[in-house]
């Protein structure tokens, strides 16, 4: 475990899913519930609820036939050694829309669509497809 909490959040996500689990365990942060609401909101993982006091746990979703995970990629783009920010009019769009950009605002966690849609911009922590 990091100092990077997205970083280390991301990494999980993407091991669980090269194993095909079904859920993992992660710890309880602020940014990583917040970032969780969002993958249940935008329809990347199934739900998540508490565990215990300091732990998440995060169902993944994956396609009913073929079982492949429904998150292709996650990459992190701004990291504690470099710093990307943006306002809303340059947050880049991922495949069209497909994908999701996360940031963190003064407004709290958004997507890229609701970063635009409150003309607010941030910091890109990563994105999501």
């Amino acid at each position: 475990m990091s100092n990077d909490k997205v970083s280390d959040f991301l990494t999980q996500i993407r091991n669980a899913n090269l194993n095909h689990s079904s859920s993992i365990i992660i710890t309880k942060t602020q940014i990583n519930y917040q970032i969780s609401e969002i993958l249940e909101k935008e329809g990347f993982i199934q739900s998540f609820n508490e565990y215990s006091y300091n732990q998440l746990i995060i169902y993944l979703k994956y396609e009913e036939l073929e079982r492949k995970p429904i998150i292709t990629n996650l990459k992190r783009i701004s990291k504690p050694g470099r710093r990307i920010y943006a306002n809303y009019k340059e947050i880049p769009s991922i495949l069209g829309g497909l994908g999701i950009i996360i940031l963190s605002t003064s407004k709290g966690i958004l997507t890229d669509r609701d970063a635009r849609f409150f003309q607010i911009g941030g910091e890109i922590l990563c994105s999501i497809w």
